[in-house]
C-alpha cells in the first residue's frame, strides 16, 4: 500500500473503537466537551496531518450558523515558523465552484438565466454549444461519453462567462461585490494575481483601499508545499499567479468560509438563507439526474450523498502539490466542517473527484465522531 494511504495507528484505533461502541449499543462520548472544545477531533486531525506530511492546516466547525470550534495545526510557513491559524489564507482550488454556483443560482432566481437552455442561446459556445448550465453545474459528462458523470473543473470554469452574461461585469467583480463584500469576508481575495501592484485592471474595478487590503491578505497566504512519499515538504515555487474563475482562484480562510456557510444556512422562521431561496438550496443539495436518468453524485455545484441515512453535502479543492480543502455539510444538523491545508494532502490521496467523501480519512473521522 502506498505510504500516503496507510492509516495512522491512532486513527485506526479510533475507527475500530467507535465501531465497537456502536455494535455494543453504547453511545459514544459527545463530540463537544462542556467547555466547547473537541479534544478527540483535534487529536486525530493532528495525527492525520502528521501522517500526510501536511505542513499547515486550519479547521473550523460551524453549528447553527456560528463558529462552534476552530483550530490551527502546524505551520503556514515552515521557514519562518509562522503557525497556521483560523485566519490563515489559503488558495482553495475547486471549492471556488460553490461560490460560482451561488452566483449562477441567484441569476436563475432573478430569471436572468435558465438552467436547461443550451449555452448557445446565451451566445456562448464553450465547452459545447449544446451544453446547459445545469449540466455544467452537475458535472454531467459531455454528450457521447461512456460515463454519466465526470468531475471536470475545466468544463465548470465556463460558468465564468455565464455569470458575466447575467451580470455584465468581470467575474471577479461579481464575486467580490455580491459575496465577499456582502458577507464581510475581509480576509478573502478574488485571485492571487492581485498581489501584483502593477497588474493591469479595468478602470474602477476595485477601490484602491480594496486592492491594498487584498495585497495585505496575500502577503499572509500560507506557503504552498510539495510533499514527497517520505513526508518531506519543499516549497512550491512553480505556482503561477492566477485570476479567479468559476472553478479556481479564490483565496480565503476557514473563518471567512464560515461566514459564507452561515449565509447559506436557513435559520429564520421562514427558513430562508441570506443567499438563496429554500427551494433553490434544496435543488442544489439534491442528487441530480444524468442524461439517461441515472443518479449523479452531485447537485448544483455541490457533491451530495447519504451517510447512515443522512444527507451530506460537500466539496473539495485540490491544487496539485500546493493546496487542498474540504467542506462537509450536514444540513439536517446545521453543522459544517471545513479544512484548509498548504499541501494537497487533504484531497489528492482519496480520489474525491469520484464522488465519495467517505474515502477521505479526514471526513470519515469527523463523521464517525459526530454520528
Amino acid at each position: 500500500m502506498p505510504r500516503y494511504l496507510r492509516m495512522p495507528v491512532a486513527v485506526s484505533v479510533l475507527l475500530v473503537g467507535l465501531a465497537a461502541v456502536r455494535m455494543s449499543g453504547q453511545q459514544p462520548s459527545p463530540l463537544f466537551t462542556p467547555s466547547g472544545t473537541l479534544p478527540l477531533l483535534e487529536s486525530y486531525l493532528e495525527a492525520l496531518r502528521q501522517q500526510s506530511g501536511i505542513p499547515g492546516m486550519s479547521a473550523v466547525l460551524v453549528r447553527d450558523g456560528a463558529i462552534a470550534w476552530e483550530k490551527g495545526f502546524g505551520f503556514s510557513n515552515m521557514s519562518t515558523r509562522v503557525r497556521a491559524t483560523p485566519d490563515t489564507p489559503y488558495l482553495v482550488g475547486d471549492v471556488s465552484e460553490t461560490f460560482a454556483a451561488t452566483l449562477v443560482l441567484q441569476c436563475v432566481e432573478q430569471r436572468h438565466l435558465s438552467l436547461d437552455i443550451p449555452l448557445s442561446r446565451y451566445k456562448l459556445t464553450d465547452p459545447e454549444p449544446t451544453a446547459t448550465i445545469r449540466q455544467l453545474l452537475t458535472h454531467t459528462a459531455p454528450e457521447g461519453s461512456n460515463t454519466a458523470f465526470v468531475f471536470s473543473p475545466d468544463r465548470f470554469s465556463h460558468l465564468t462567462e455565464v455569470v458575466e452574461t447575467c451580470a455584465p461585469q468581470p467575474y471577479r467583480k461579481s464575486v467580490a461585490h455580491r459575496l465577499l463584500d456582502a458577507l464581510a469576508m475581509i480576509d478573502s481575495v478574488p485571485g492571487t494575481d492581485l498581489a501584483d501592484p502593477d497588474l493591469a485592471l479595468p478602470d474602477g474595478l476595485f477601490d484602491p483601499s480594496d486592492l491594498e487590503r487584498y495585497r495585505h491578505v496575500l502577503e499572509r497566504i500560507a506557503v504552498p508545499y510539495k510533499v514527497d512519499g517520505k513526508k518531506r515538504a519543499d516549497r512550491n515555487t512553480d505556482l503561477a499567479p492566477m485570476s479567479i474563475n468559476a472553478s479556481n482562484g479564490l483565496v480565503t480562510t476557514v473563518r471567512d468560509l464560515a461566514k459564507f456557510d452561515a449565509a447559506l444556512t436557513p435559520l429564520d422562521q421562514e427558513d430562508h438563507s441570506m443567499l438563496l431561496l429554500p427551494e433553490t438550496l434544496d435543488a442544489a443539495w439534491t442528487p441530480a439526474a444524468g442524461r439517461s436518468g441515472e443518479q449523479l453524485p452531485t447537485g448544483l455545484g455541490w457533491f451530495v450523498q447519504s451517510y447512515n441515512g443522512e444527507r451530506i453535502v460537500w466539496h473539495f479543492g485540490n491544487v496539485p502539490k500546493a493546496y487542498s480543502s474540504l467542506v462537509l455539510k450536514m444540513p439536517a444538523r446545521n453543522v459544517t466542517f471545513i479544512l484548509l491545508a498548504n499541501s494537497d494532502g487533504l484531497s489528492a490521496p482519496f480520489q474525491l473527484n469520484l464522488g465519495d467523501v467517505t474515502k477521505s480519512l479526514y471526513a470519515s473521522v469527523f463523521l464517525k465522531l459526530i454520528s
